[in-house]
């Protein structure tokens, strides 16, 4: 009898939640970069492991200080991911607990489903004995089944948590073909893989003012042509974004196509062009028009 089920993953920014959902599902449905906020979507990956199907959300960073209507939008549209799901999987970084660990935590304990808790990134704590007193002081989440220290990163005790999953998720049909790995148009993949440039390489707070769209998206033998825009808040950050002689978007455009040719394992020629859009991270229709799910309730 087949399996499958949903599974949010849920944490706030910054905690590895992207590069779990990679490691889980094998393949890089969803960006990611050492800044908070990288995923402002709820990115699906399929994972089929025999008769065995599970569907993963990754949700967008919980946090609190969410002043501008992007960052409620975003908060909304993680906490609407954990409606109707088998199954959490909360993440919180090890030797860390902030106010957006306990207001992640708040949103898990509404949903009711069961949740499995991970402390991440245990790779990178140099003094072990500090993980035993800080895992038996964490605050437990409602339905907690287990609590597994990991490492998303080298997936250290991954195969643990999958084991569980699979265990926990209901009887049912398969929803995606085994050979799936996201629900996710290439168009879609392509704007988030020229995002996750833009927020590795620009300045600390200017990724926040960026999207990204695609106007083209043509598919030739042996060959993907795709026009891509990057939309900036001001005038002044055009500049920024194109760099010098246009070297900052010419190495991002380059990098981008690079993990666009990884990814669909085809060529891609790659343009892009920086147009101003005042003040969109502040205008709810203009967010909606980029494709951010949500609303600023």
């Amino acid at each position: 009898m087949n399996r499958c089920g949903t599974i949010a993953i849920a944490g706030r920014p910054n905690v590895g939640k992207s590069t779990l959902l990679n490691r889980l599902v094998g393949i890089k449905v969803s960006i990611t970069a050492h800044k908070p906020q990288t995923t402002r979507h709820s990115v699906l990956g399929v994972r089929t492991h025999g008769d065995a199907q599970l569907i993963f959300v990754d949700t967008p960073g919980i946090h609190v200080d969410g002043k501008r209507v992007l960052n409620r939008v975003l908060n909304r549209t993680a906490s609407t991911a954990l409606l109707d799901v088998d199954a959490v999987v909360f993440m919180v970084q090890a030797l860390s607990w902030t106010e957006d660990d306990q207001r992640a935590l708040e949103l898990v304990n509404r949903c009711g489903a069961p949740v499995f808790m991970l402390v991440n990134k245990t790779d990178r704590v140099a003094d072990k004995p500090k993980l035993l007193p800080f895992l038996a002081d964490l605050p437990r989440p409602e339905n907690l089944r287990e609590v597994i220290p990991v490492s998303a990163k080298t997936g250290q005790n991954v195969d643990i948590l999958e084991k569980h999953l699979i265990d926990i998720v209901p009887q049912g049909e398969h929803r995606f073909d085994p050979d799936d790995f996201t629900d996710r148009s290439m168009r879609f993949l392509a704007s988030e893989l020229i995002r996750e440039q833009l927020t590795r390489f620009l300045e600390k707070e200017l990724p926040y003012s960026l999207s990204v769209g695609i106007e083209q998206f043509d598919i030739e033998e042996g060959l993907f042509r795709i026009s891509g825009v990057i939309w900036v808040e001001k005038s002044s950050q055009k500049g920024i974004v194109i760099g010098k002689q246009g070297a900052m978007l010419k190495e991002i455009g380059r990098r981008s196509r690079e993990s666009m040719e990884a990814l669909f394992g085809t060529k891609v020629f790659l343009q892009l062009w920086v147009k101003v859009k005042d003040g969109w991270a502040d205008d709810l229709r203009a967010i909606q028009s980029l494709g951010y799910e949500g609303s600023d309730d």
